[in-house]
């Protein structure tokens, strides 16, 4: 390749232009395509609302953030003071970069204590939970996850502890 072609720009498709099938292997392209999203940021994530079903099945406000990954997602968690989450686990990885405030994740039974500045790593179907360990302050956390990676191939699963989802 010559300087010049590695400075043409990218061939760019439109975010919904292709599917493919088994059927489609031939059309594997040469370069990268750029596939021009419609939406490049989400604007004040909290001031548009938790979600309401998540946060209800979570019992804590959960906000996510409306852009159009296929690969990854984010979220914003906020445990209240002294609140505990329900065990959960997913088929999915999900590292937690704490914002504010101190607790713990129990990651199969083991607890790992966090404060702001942390991440913590769950793996892929760690049955889990959180706890906010003030009694006064609050706590958040970013979330990011490879659920619509799993989710565009049909294998993503969650479930709570107790329920028969």
């Amino acid at each position: 390749m010559t300087v010049n072609e590695s400075r043409r720009p990218m061939e760019t498709a439109s975010p919904k232009d292709e599917k493919f099938t088994s059927n489609d292997f031939h059309k594997t392209y040469a370069r990268p395509v750029f596939r021009r999203p419609e939406k490049l940021i989400h604007r004040n994530v909290e001031q548009a609302g938790a979600h309401d079903q998540f946060s209800s099945e979570r019992k804590h406000p959960v906000f996510f953030v409306d852009l159009p990954t296929q690969n990854v997602s984010m979220t914003i968690g906020g445990l209240l003071p002294d609140q505990l989450t329900n065990r959960h686990r997913h088929t999915y990885e999900t590292v937690l970069y704490v914002l504010e405030g101190q607790g713990w994740t129990e990651v199969e039974g083991e607890r790992v204590e966090w404060k702001a500045g942390d991440a913590v790593y769950i793996p892929s179907w760690a049955w889990h939970r959180h706890q906010n360990t003030s009694a006064t302050e609050p706590a958040r956390y970013l979330a990011c996850e490879n659920a619509p990676q799993l989710q565009n191939l049909g294998v993503a699963l969650r479930e709570e502890e107790g329920r028969d989802l």
